[in-house]
């Protein structure tokens, strides 16, 4: 029951207070659904509709993180700076 009710969690997580990110996912899912009923619609082939869709989710999740943070990708940071200017620039916990 760890599984179920880990994602139980997850979902009344999401439902009550999402997270900046899931917000903009969200709004991206809801994008590729509205496109491939769009491309449907136009009577595009199936692998035609699906790659357009999602091309289409991906632009509306760059364009809304845009307009979310001000900035299409994390301000670039080097974890290797001393500090020396001061700049708490953002660090990559994956970059050892």
């Amino acid at each position: 029951m760890g599984l179920l009710s880990e994602l139980k969690a997850d979902v009344v997580g999401f439902v009550r207070d999402p997270t900046d990110e899931q917000k903009l996912l969200f709004l991206a899912v809801i994008a590729i659904a509205i496109a491939d009923r769009f491309f449907y619609w136009i009577d595009f082939p199936i692998v035609v509709r699906t790659t357009a869709a999602v091309g289409v989710g991906f632009i509306v999740l760059f364009v809304a993180s845009y307009l979310y943070t001000g900035s299409f990708v994390p301000p670039d940071g080097n974890v290797d700076d001393d500090g020396e200017d001061g700049d708490d620039g953002y660090v990559d916990e994956l970059d050892p």
